[in-house]
């Protein structure tokens, strides 16, 4: 059994759904922190989701707001992420926000 901790880290540019962690096949995947940074002058919402194996979304957080130029952690406990699970993250606006995702993959 291989433990890896990694990262993901992503800019959200726009405001489409983008993915920040796809658990990889064989492996089980738990996500430790997730920390959001506003760097705009204006207060700025999330939406993280998580989409499983059979293409279902579940939202994790539907509408989190990120105040101005404020730094804040999602997680208040470890998440579970399953092989090939997918995280993704959606910003209310362009240019604002950055998401970084600190796990570690079990395989």
């Amino acid at each position: 059994m291989a433990n890896n901790y990694k990262n993901s880290k992503v800019d959200l540019t726009a405001t489409t759904v983008t993915t920040l962690y796809t658990a990889p096949s064989a492996t089980t995947t738990i996500v430790r922190s997730i920390i959001v940074s506003n760097d705009s002058g204006s207060d700025e919402t999330l939406t993280l989701t998580i989409t499983n194996s059979s293409s279902a979304i579940f939202s994790v957080y539907k509408s989190k707001a990120v105040a101005t130029l404020v730094t804040i952690e999602l997680l208040t406990q470890p998440l579970v992420v399953l092989e090939n699970e997918i995280l993704k993250v959606t910003a209310s606006t362009g240019n604002a926000l950055h998401v970084i995702a600190s796990y570690l993959e079990v395989s």
